[in-house]
Formats: C-alpha cells, sequence, structure tokens
C-alpha cells in the first residue's frame, strides 16, 4: 500500500491496484449555479437538483422537461466552457428518434476500435465504469454549461469519477461494449437528465457548434420522457422467451387477414374489370342505319331483322314517323 499526492487530494494506492482518495473533497453536483437556481427556484413547477452521484447514471429521475414553462438559455462557449470539440470524426451513422419502436436517445457516429474518444465541452467526469444496463463502458461528464453528455461502448475507459477534463481532452477509447452491434460511439446530450437531439446544437458533419447559443424550451423534449438504466443499442428487438409463441400466433393472424384483404381486393378488382368489359362489348356492338332517299320504317326493319315495332322502340319513335334523310337509326 502507498501514499500517492495529486491535483486532487491524496490518493491510497492498494497492493491489488486498485485505489481510493483520502478525504475525499463533498460536491454538490452544481456546475452553473444560475441554470441550477433558474431550475430549482425560479419555475412556475421548481424541478429537483442534480445530485452528484458517480454510481448512477440519472440523478433526476422525477423530472419531466416537457413540463417545462419558462425558457432557460444556455451559453454553449462561455469562457469558463473552453470552447468545443467534436467527440470523434466519424460520419453519423443513426440519428436521434425513433427507431425499431423504441427512444434512440442519441446519436450514433462511427469509429473503429480503438479510436480516442474525447470531451465535447469542459467540465467534470460524474460516471466512468461499465455499464450493465446496455451502454458498456461508458462516461458521462457534467459540464459548466449545464449540460451532461454521454459516451458509451468505449473499449476502454481514460478518465476516472470526479477528474475535472477539458473540451478535446481523451477521455476513452472507441469500441462496441454493452448492447452493440458493431464499434461506434453512442453519444447522448441530457439537461437535467432529459434528453435533447445533439443535432439540435451540434453540425456533425462540418465538425462544429451551430449557435453560441442554446434556448431550452418544453418542446425540445418528449412528452412524458422518463430517464431509463436501460440502454439497447442493437437493431433487432429482443423478445421475452414466454412471449414467443404469442407473437408467432399474432404474425399467423395478421398474414392470414392481410391475405383475405388482398383477395377481396382481386375479387373487386375482377368484378369492375367484368363490368367494364360488358360495357365495352354492349358499346361494340350497338349499329347505326343512316337514313336514305326512298328508305321506309317497314325496308329498313326488315333489312336489319327486325320488325317495325322493335325498330320504333329502339329509337323512340312512332311507326308513323316521317324518315328525314341522313338521320341515324339505331338497328341492334
Amino acid at each position: 500500500m502507498d501514499t500517492v499526492e495529486t491535483v486532487y487530494g491524496k490518493m491510497i494506492v492498494y497492493s491489488n491496484k486498485t485505489w481510493s482518495f483520502l478525504n475525499k473533497p463533498v460536491f454538490d453536483g452544481v456546475m452553473n449555479p444560475r441554470i441550477n437556481r433558474i431550475m430549482t427556484l425560479e419555475q412556475e413547477t421548481p424541478f429537483s437538483k442534480q445530485s452528484w452521484n458517480n454510481d448512477v447514471c440519472f440523478t433526476t429521475k422525477n423530472n419531466d422537461l416537457s413540463l417545462l414553462k419558462d425558457t432557460v438559455w444556455l451559453c454553449l462557449t462561455e469562457d469558463s466552457n473552453k470552447g468545443f470539440k467534436i467527440p470523434v470524426p466519424g460520419v453519423t451513422t443513426s440519428r436521434y428518434g425513433i427507431r425499431n419502436g423504441k427512444n434512440h436517445n442519441g446519436i450514433d457516429l462511427n469509429l473503429k476500435t480503438g479510436d480516442t474518444v474525447c470531451a465535447a465541452w469542459s467540465g467534470k467526469v460524474r460516471y466512468a465504469k461499465f455499464n450493465d444496463g446496455g451502454f458498456g463502458n461508458l462516461v458521462i461528464i457534467r459540464h459548466h454549461n449545464g449540460l451532461e453528455t454521454f459516451y458509451a461502448h468505449l473499449s476502454k475507459l481514460l478518465v476516472f469519477p470526479d477528474q475535472d477534463v477539458i473540451a478535446g481532452e481523451t477521455i476513452g477509447l472507441g469500441g462496441s461494449t454493452g448492447h452493440s452491434t458493431g464499434p461506434h460511439l453512442h453519444f447522448e446530450v441530457r439537461f437535467y437528465d432529459d434528453p435533447i437531439n445533439p443535432e439540435e446544437m451540434i453540425d456533425f458533419a462540418n465538425k462544429k457548434l451551430k449557435f453560441e447559443n442554446l434556448f431550452v424550451h418544453k418542446s425540445l423534449f418528449k412528452s412524458g420522457a422518463k430517464p431509463s438504466e436501460y440502454f439497447d443499442d442493437k437493431e433487432d428487438e429482443k423478445i421475452e422467451p414466454k412471449k414467443v409463441e404469442e407473437v408467432k400466433k399474432e404474425k399467423i393472424e395478421v398474414k392470414k387477414e392481410k391475405e383475405k384483404e388482398k383477395e377481396k381486393e382481386k375479387v373487386e378488382v375482377k368484378k369492375e374489370v367484368k363490368k367494364e368489359k360488358k360495357v365495352e362489348v354492349r358499346k361494340d356492338k350497338v349499329k347505326y342505319y343512316m337514313v336514305k332517299s326512298g328508305d321506309t320504317l317497314s325496308a329498313i326493319a326488315a333489312r336489319h331483322k327486325l320488325t317495325v315495332s322493335k325498330l320504333c322502340q329502339l329509337n323512340g319513335i312512332k311507326s308513323s314517323a316521317t324518315l328525314r334523310v341522313g338521320k341515324s337509326l339505331r338497328v341492334n
């Protein structure tokens, strides 16, 4: 066992290669007193304070920012923040929003295992360990601007809880730990634990901030959104074993219903086609005769194998009607 002086105080290093701080300083978790005052005191319905906890992902589980009444101004580039750095230069492979029927609360950025991942803004590391809820190796940093950022699926952690970091500082190496189908960085931005679409403020294509300020209002948050310890970044949704047979039956029933609907549609189409054909046949069989000089009704009827009364019926005329040269008479 040995004692080492660090910038964070005295550290005890044990023979089993673990360590802990001696007289660890107490930190209340407030990085931005102005934001804390607005959120916990000045809102119509005050929100619970962000505590400082190194063991859980979320510290304000009862907050629902879709109920936020007032707009909160965040300065993303203030001096204490020392600018912004893109966490990884990779392209976006999956965006924020609904994916496979579930909320995807961040953005996925392509990388190779071992690529360096850096802090987006300056701040203090709140969480740095393996998360068995799905994030894998996860780093959470609380920033001076009031935000928290999540860096998930890392292959290696290079920071520890309560460590101060600056924007652009390496915090870990990219990987595919936790619930992941391949190497990438799952990156989240949260405000009082509720997720915000990172593309609201970051231009990932050009690797820079879109704006110097972010105006936080309730429309940025999903209605009824609640933080969750469980996270799944796999494409395929898992089904509990008990429900497998039920799901299979439902799929079969849905398939049968779709097939029935298709058959009905086919029958209706066939009926319509038959009707159209009948109309066309009728139109094709209708024949007309143009009256010539010297024609009589009896002569025209005899020529087309009709009776005079049938000929008159087809044309709506009387047998005593005078025929006009050039008039068309229907003869079938």
